[in-house]
């Protein structure tokens, strides 16, 4: 018996959690808009820019909140944070599906991406306390995977709400989205827990014995966004933003996936073909949620556990910088020169800029 105890640790079970609360915040709340989206605009009698507007009231409240949700998790814990923030979600999904206006509809979907912004990061920044370093990115790894699955699941479901209910289908499946993520909530609030120490445990993957560093309480909220190490990993993370694992290490691991990411989008740009536009979406399916889950773990490993919350919303704010430029960029070019093709050659370059930038990671002195 006691030796079952001694191999089970409850990181496990936050890991576990947090995957499902990742799966609400990000996939029920973020990318369930879009199957959901035509039936919607049909239903609303909405025009193309109001369904524009509504996607972009979304990415305002996340990018806000990334900020603001990652401080209060780092000043009152995450647990009671993310189940706040995943409560939210759960409601104005539910009032999605009330919607009888444009502006009711806008207002709503705001509050999803601030509420999915509040519990994300946080999410994302519990592998930091319960993992030791060298088990981070697998378990940051695990974490971002919890949308791609909510994704998987919401491609047969949504056609299926809509088909079973015509005419009202879309008001269903944000009904049904909202009650499943409303569960979400409550299973987090019950079992996730903020540090190790509340159970009288270490993070998953640490030594039984660790030698003091001098720096590891080197970082405050006061000097944690002047931070020059924080800022490089901010710096990485907008050009995936803008351009868009069994883990190698940080620095290498970032490298690999944003020149894997380059060569995608030139493939992209200069071979107009079938078989071209295939290893394209194949390289690019098999890198595109490597890096938050590489940054997230780096996140922690220079600013330790405790400010991982804060740190990490700073970084997610600078990579929602990147993809709020580049769309209009793209635009403008391809205007200006007649093709796509000159915007996927620069979000090429964006990428190897990563690259070289990944490159250029510098070891943290913190040993959390």
């Amino acid at each position: 018996m006691g030796t079952v105890k001694e191999r089970f640790h409850y990181g496990w079970i936050i890991l576990l959690v947090g995957f499902i609360g990742v799966m609400g915040a990000l996939g029920f709340g973020r990318f369930a808009y879009t199957p959901i989206l035509p039936a919607m605009k049909e239903g609303l009698s909405l025009t193309y820019t109001q369904m524009g507007w509504i996607g972009t009231g979304n990415f305002i409240g996340y990018l806000i909140f990334s900020l603001l949700g990652g401080y209060l998790a780092t000043r009152i814990g995450p647990r009671p944070v993310i189940s706040a923030a995943l409560v939210l979600v759960a409601l104005s999904l539910f009032l999605t599906g009330t919607s009888d206006s444009f502006e009711f509809a806008l207002a709503m979907r705001t509050l999803t991406g601030a509420g999915s912004a509040a519990s994300n990061v946080p999410i994302m920044a519990l592998a930091s306390a319960w993992f030791a370093s060298s088990r981070r990115g697998m378990a940051n790894g695990i974490l971002v995977s919890g949308s791609s699955i909510a994704l998987v699941l919401l491609g047969p479901l949504i056609p299926l709400i809509l088909e079973g209910f015509p005419g009202y289908g879309w008001r269903v499946s944000w009904y049904v989205l909202g009650g499943t993520t409303l569960l979400i909530a409550l299973l987090n609030y019950l079992f996730l827990r903020n540090h190790p120490e509340e159970k009288g445990l270490k993070p998953f993957g640490e030594p039984v014995k660790i030698l003091p560093s001098p720096s590891a309480h080197s970082f405050s909220l006061k000097n944690l966004y002047a931070s020059r190490a924080l800022w490089h990993l901010a710096a990485i993370f907008f050009t995936f933003g803008f351009s868009y694992i069994i883990f190698i290490g940080r620095k290498y691991g970032l490298a690999l996936v944003f020149l894997t990411q380059g060569i995608c989008y030139l493939i992209f740009g200069l071979m107009k073909s079938d078989a071209g536009y295939l290893l394209s979406t194949i390289l690019f399916g098999l890198s595109a949620w490597s890096v938050p889950s590489i940054i997230s773990a780096a996140v922690g490993d220079t600013v330790g556990p405790r400010l991982a919350p804060a740190a990490l919303g700073f970084t997610i704010l600078i990579f929602g910088t990147g993809q709020a430029l580049a769309p209009p960029l793209a635009g403008r070019i391809a205007d200006f020169t007649g093709s796509f093709t000159p915007a996927f050659i620069l979000s090429a370059l964006v990428a190897f800029a990563g690259m070289t930038a990944s490159l250029l990671l510098r070891k943290p002195t913190i040993r959390p």
